[in-house]
């Protein structure tokens, strides 16, 4: 017993505390799986049945393949496409998704931006997002003076600003 207990400790990780155990066969497409010790979305999801044609009376328990899951995900915080393998009856890592919505305040010289948040405290350990798109959205919106609410993405201790509202022109 106590074998299977240093198993389970070797693997977990710094981000372990940050996830859930969920069986892999009940994890479907848009929902989101740690693979690699990153977490992401999944986009692409199999359910195949590998068990082999066998004879009954000749095959034994665990001779044969079992029903896996082949999960295609991309990190939901660089983009990058990562696959694995896990037989449906195991449990995955799956990770706590937070998305937070913050008023933009301002941006800073070096890359950080500085929020408002819901307690009328302000987040300042941000930087501007790294996707070319959403940082000209982000830099354009707020040299224009519009009022911008930006959308942050947190997962297993990393956080990053994914989306961009404009709710309207400063007074």
């Amino acid at each position: 017993m106590s074998d299977e207990e240093h198993h389970f400790e070797s693997k977990a990780d710094a981000g372990a505390s940050k996830t859930y155990p969920q069986q892999a066969g009940t994890i479907r497409k848009n929902g989101y799986i740690v693979i690699k010790g990153r977490p992401c979305k999944v986009v692409e999801f199999n359910h195949d049945n590998l068990e082999q044609v066998v004879e009954v009376s000749t095959s034994k328990t665990g001779k044969h393949g079992h029903a896996k899951c082949h999960f295609v995900a991309i990190d939901i915080f660089n983009g990058k496409k990562l696959e694995d393998i896990v037989p449906s009856s195991h449990n995955c890592d799956v990770p706590h998704v937070n998305r937070t919505d913050y008023q933009l305040i301002d941006i800073s010289e070096d890359g950080f931006v500085s929020l408002l948040t819901e307690s009328g405290n302000t987040k300042d350990d941000l930087r501007l997002p790294t996707d070319e798109n959403l940082l000209k959205q982000v830099k354009d919106g707020f040299q224009e003076g519009k009022d911008l609410v930006v959308s942050v993405m947190s997962a297993m201790g990393e956080e990053q600003i994914n989306a961009i509202k404009d709710i309207g022109t400063k007074n």
